[in-house]
């Protein structure tokens, strides 16, 4: 008997989200958070360069709109977190390294549960991290060169790591849906898809 492809794969989905997190000033520094109607690298500093010499400084009101999202998201916020640095070589991230965090997250374990076709779908979240963006490259039509603006170096993101709970497409949109009104509801990020303040991978 043929089996279609339905029935021989299983869908399992994971997201991450990206959050831009609603500060006024960037997650290491004092530069203004919103570019969006900016001019190119108009909204920089020596600390979002990372210039030698240059100490970050944390954000507080991002760390306090981390807790109120993980609080919305049920999830166990640590005591004790800590940053670390990705190292990566890309010409949107002028220091070569990212600051995040790994093994000590600001929100660890938690849930998102939503209504779907008549049942209640539970997402478990396995982590959510701050970290600071990259900046952006723009492709010039026709042009063999790229363009790099790092007015989005060192925005403050929070990024959300679901468990591999989706099982179609249709919970997939679900999650991200219930996810974008879970931080408008609190008020931890504009969360406008156009502008990139929540991106999902």
């Amino acid at each position: 008997m043929n089996q279609t492809l339905r029935d021989r794969y299983e869908v399992v989905i994971g997201i991450e989200c990206h959050v831009q997190l609603a500060t006024r000033t960037k997650l290491f520094c004092a530069c203004d958070n919103d570019s969006r109607e900016a001019e190119p690298n108009t909204h920089i500093c020596p600390v979002c360069l990372g210039l030698p010499g240059t100490l970050p400084v944390l954000n507080r009101r991002a760390v306090e709109l981390a807790v109120r999202t993980g609080l919305a998201l049920n999830g166990e916020i640590a005591t004790r977190t800590t940053f670390d640095r990705k190292n990566y070589f890309y010409p949107d991230l002028p220091k070569g390294y990212q600051i995040t965090q790994f093994d000590r997250p600001i929100v660890g374990l938690g849930s998102v549960q939503f209504p779907l076709a008549g049942r209640t779908v539970t997402v478990g979240i396995t982590r959510a991290h701050l970290e600071e963006d990259a900046g952006k490259l723009t492709h010039p039509e026709g042009a063999d060169y790229s363009l790099v603006d790092l007015n989005r170096a060192g925005t403050p993101l929070l990024e959300i790591v679901s468990e591999p709970d989706l099982r179609s497409a249709a919970d997939a949109k679900g999650y991200a849906q219930e996810l974008h009104n879970i931080v408008r509801y609190a008020g931890t990020s504009d969360a406008n898809l156009y502008y990139g303040n929540m991106r999902f991978d």
